[in-house]
């Protein structure tokens, strides 16, 4: 921004305005009044979009009832347009975390929207007399019908997101599953062994536990489109003409591609409740926590490379210590650890700001709105790291899993049918204390052949499947 600047007026009277801001008097003071993340509303791109179409679809809304002149509403439309194409996310500067329930994030909008449109007409920024921010661009409007409408629909996008990247996941997990089909492995249960299983049996798991994810997440996005647009201001639809309400619905409707957009049947309870935002960080959460669970798991699993489990390897991505040469750390794993503590952290942040709430409002939505969007944002950015950086790459030690399993006390739970509980406990008991094999135990014991041995324990379909084998 230059240094010369124009005088706008608010109820608060004269303020200089960069001269060649988009933005008015209202986001200049939110400017100053908000210095508290360093992180600026246009940082979410999902947000600026949603804004963006729900201005154009208010200007649509109000053009058919006749409160827009056609002219202005087709100006505000088009500058709305280039808004959520991406083209001034740089202009929405107020800091994403705000007193006044959003209402600095919704006039940053309608002053960006209608400088923009006073552009295309061929006007001077702040010559508001041709075309309003408040007046026009915020017709018909309150911030506490417009932003948790924009919240809404920014949140379903990011979770579109999330969801495209889960199942990039899965697909990389179900190739995991294929290519470790046969190879052979102890489970696992309290960290210690239990029965046999195949590696392929566990990354078809992690990939099973995903979609469920994925399934619970797309039942979310209908909750999400439930709106209060129309309510005005604490939802008795004051200063809204007829229609309106259904007209904005409609053309939200059309502009995201058929996104289930209903207005709520009650919008004064609408406008007060936070609790779908609670739903849906919830939703996200549950996914953060099974993710890093996953993550839990591929660590342990890759640990050593000698003296832990080494099961399996993960794709060496950078060197892992500045004292200890030749050290590679889980990085990848990591860092899906690291972004669950931090949605586990907003999902408190949404509980408390959602139970906050007061009366006819709840005005802690702006930070609502930046756990919620970053969350998602971060897991989408983070699954898809993890599936192409990590989860492609791994690979599997074949011979230790193998001998793993041969020297393994757990098989004498599939011995235990044959042999009885006691006995069978009677042989892994020996065989700990001993340090021999299962197999050396039961044969000098004379309780089985090796042949019969071999033929139960050297059966992994049986081992791994046993149903499937019977």
């Amino acid at each position: 921004m230059g240094s010369a600047t124009r005088t706008e007026h608010d109820l608060l009277g004269n303020l200089e305005v960069p001269l060649d801001a988009y933005w008015g008097v209202h986001t200049e003071r939110a400017r100053h009044n908000f210095p508290i993340s360093g992180v600026p509303i246009g940082h979410y791109r999902s947000l600026i979009w949603a804004l963006a179409q729900v201005k154009a679809a208010a200007a649509e809304a109000n053009r058919r009832a006749k409160v827009l002149e056609p002219a202005k509403a087709e100006l505000i439309i088009r500058a709305a347009t280039e808004v959520a194409n991406g083209k001034f996310d740089d202009q929405f500067v107020v800091d994403v975390i705000q007193g006044g329930a959003g209402t600095s994030t919704n006039m940053n909008a309608n002053e960006v929207i209608a400088n923009r449109a006073l552009e295309l007409a061929g006007h001077a920024k702040g010559d508001y007399q041709h075309i309003h921010p408040l007046n026009d661009v915020n017709e018909s409007q309150s911030t506490n019908d417009v932003y948790p409408t924009a919240v809404k629909l920014a949140a379903v996008k990011e979770i579109q997101n999330l969801i495209a990247s889960l199942e990039i996941l899965c697909q990389s997990l179900d190739r995991k599953a294929a290519e470790f089909k046969d190879v052979v492995k102890m489970g696992r249960t309290q960290l210690q062994e239990a029965v046999p299983m195949t590696l392929g049996q566990e990354f078809a798991a992690f990939s099973r536990t995903t979609a469920e994810d994925i399934a619970r997440l797309r039942e979310g996005i209908p909750l999400l489109c439930e709106i209060n647009m129309g309510g005005t201001a604490i939802g008795t639809q004051l200063n809204a003409p007829a229609g309106y309400a259904e007209a904005v619905r409609d053309e939200l409707v059309r502009l995201t591609g058929g996104l289930p957009f209903t207005l709520a049947a009650d919008m004064v309870e609408a406008t007060q409740d936070a609790g779908v935002f609670v739903t849906a960080i919830g939703l996200v959460k549950r996914a953060a926590v099974k993710l890093s669970k996953m993550s839990n798991d591929l660590r342990l699993l890759s640990s050593g490379p000698r003296s832990g489990l080494a099961e399996i390897n993960l794709p060496p991505r950078q060197a892992g210590s500045s004292i200890m040469p030749g050290k590679v750390n889980p990085v990848i794993p990591e860092v899906i650890n690291q972004i669950a503590f931090n949605i586990i952290g907003a999902d408190v942040t949404v509980t408390m700001a959602a139970e906050a709430g007061q009366l006819q409002l709840n005005a802690f939505e702006p930070i609502i709105c930046r756990a919620l969007l970053m969350s998602t944002n971060q897991l989408s950015n983070g699954v898809r790291v993890l599936a192409e950086l990590c989860i492609d790459g791994i690979t599997a030690n074949v011979d230790r899993l193998r001998e793993s399993v041969t020297n393994s006390i757990g098989l004498v739970t599939a011995l235990a049918p044959r042999l009885g509980y006691e006995t069978a406990t009677e042989v892994a008991q020996e065989a700990a204390r001993t340090g021999a094999t299962v197999k050396a135990v039961v044969i000098e014991k004379g309780l089985m052949t090796e042949a019969d041995f071999d033929a139960v324990l050297g059966d992994v379909e049986y081992l791994t499947s046993p149903l499937k084998k019977h």
